[in-house]
């Protein structure tokens, strides 16, 4: 999996590409974790259009991101997922906790 961010205005934006299983979601908490306190940004969003892939652990890692946001006094969301990870987000019903942008 790969990891992108980029940071403007207090808006932190994550870019994920190919595959979010076990393996990658243990390395994408510590990314997240580093970028979160490097930027300490006020908003955050989680763009999956470049995801392929997700399974449950990808669920964990956007609830554990949620509640580090809470913690800093931000919010988070997820952009734009592809349809493989739209489906595990919406069996899941994270949504009704972390808000879901389609612009398409």
């Amino acid at each position: 999996m790969e990891i992108s961010s980029a940071f403007s205005s207090g808006r932190l934006t994550v870019y994920l590409k190919g595959e979010l299983d076990h393996h990658a979601s243990r390395l994408l908490i510590h990314d997240l974790d580093e970028l979160l306190d490097e930027y300490l940004p006020r908003d955050c969003a989680l763009n999956l259009s470049g995801l392929s892939f997700m399974d449950s652990s990808g669920i964990a890692v956007i609830i554990r991101l949620s509640r580090r946001m809470k913690a800093l006094g931000g919010r988070v969301w997820i952009e734009n997922p592809a349809k493989q990870p739209y489906r595990v987000i919406d069996a899941s019903g994270i949504d009704r906790i972390v808000p879901v942008a389609i612009s398409r």
